[in-house]
């Protein structure tokens, strides 16, 4: 059975991302640029991800490995982050990056549930020992 994100549903999350994410960063660390950090992103939709992209200013490659999921796997609900999140780490150690989060310190992992919840976790990666 496949999962449809309710229509609309983008321009919500759209709406809340930043506020979402600056309380989320407040006690760790000032984020000036979204670019910065690594992204795990529920894949609830194409719509879904372009919209937090654009609004947050992201460039391409930051979703690289949500729209990798979501190709492969489609919307698992939460269990999605966790492809995401093993991918993303594959993908480290395969291109040599110093950390488990694409070579970066911080990261933020999103999740997107009914009534459009937005759980929200800043990671931290690891370093990978080469």
């Amino acid at each position: 059975m496949a999962l449809r994100v309710q229509k609309g549903i983008e321009k919500l999350i759209s709406k809340c991302i930043q506020d979402v994410l600056n309380k989320a960063f407040r006690q760790v660390k000032n984020i000036e640029d979204w670019n910065s950090i690594f992204w795990v992103v529920h894949p609830g939709g194409p719509a879904v991800l372009n919209e937090v992209e654009a609004k947050l200013g992201l460039t391409e490659n930051k979703l690289l490995r949500s729209r990798y999921a979501l190709t492969e796997f489609g919307n698992m609900i939460s269990a999605s982050v966790l492809f995401i999140l093993e991918e993303m780490r594959n993908r480290s150690i395969k291109e040599g990056n110093a950390t488990t989060g694409e070579g970066l310190e911080w990261g933020v992992l999103l999740g997107f549930g009914p009534g459009i919840t937005v759980e929200t976790v800043v990671l931290h990666s690891v370093p990978i020992n080469n």
